[in-house]
């Protein structure tokens, strides 16, 4: 297991069964990270930015992201990005950052 998902207590049989761009691996990213940080909101994100990596099931532009609060509310939500790695990963941070705002905050 790689020390990030150590880190923050992603099970290695979740990795196994669903694969790391999947919604049970995010939210227990996010439940982990809430933890470790002693924070009152966490966000996680795993996706496939390209330009390779994607699959029919999991095309290029795929990302997953889970949104947890202390006080035990949280969401899932997939989307699908436009565009090349740089535009995947700016768009999915975006949206990260609107989510959280418009959820939690």
């Amino acid at each position: 297991m790689k020390p990030k998902a150590q880190m923050i207590g992603v099970r290695e049989e979740t990795l196994a069964q669903h694969g790391a761009v999947s919604e049970p691996v995010v939210v227990e990213m996010a439940i982990g990270a809430l933890k470790a940080a002693r924070a009152d909101f966490a966000v996680a994100i795993s996706g496939i930015a390209g330009p390779d990596g994607g699959s029919e099931e999991k095309p290029v532009g795929t990302v997953w992201f889970a949104f947890a609060s202390v006080s035990g509310e949280g969401i899932t939500r997939r989307e699908c990005f436009s565009g090349d790695r740089e535009s995947v990963r700016r768009q999915a941070t975006t949206y990260a950052l609107q989510t959280l705002w418009q959820q939690f905050l």
